[in-house]
């Protein structure tokens, strides 16, 4: 059996080396990725409770400007009982 010639077994060498470094590569690519998922499943998380306190917010407020606004109601209303015992 004949030995190859040696360019083959340059060729082969540079074809392993560069399919070693293809799978590094992917490899890294990977993990890369599965990290910034990773990052962006955290943000997505804390933009939902951002976006909850900020609902849990508006809802108190709206409601206390409804409390004012009955209570305004009260104030006035007692004004005008007020005045109509008096006459």
């Amino acid at each position: 059996m004949r030995t190859p010639p040696e360019s083959f077994l340059i060729f082969k060498a540079e074809l392993k080396k560069a399919q070693l470094e293809k799978e590094r590569l992917r490899k890294a690519y990977e993990e890369k990725l599965a990290d910034m998922n990773r990052e962006l499943s955290r943000l997505k998380e804390q933009i939902e409770a951002q976006q909850e306190l900020m609902r849990t917010t508006i809802d108190y407020a709206i409601k206390l400007e409804e409390d004012l606004g009955n209570f305004k109601e009260e104030v006035e209303n007692e004004k005008k009982q007020r005045k109509s015992s008096f006459h």
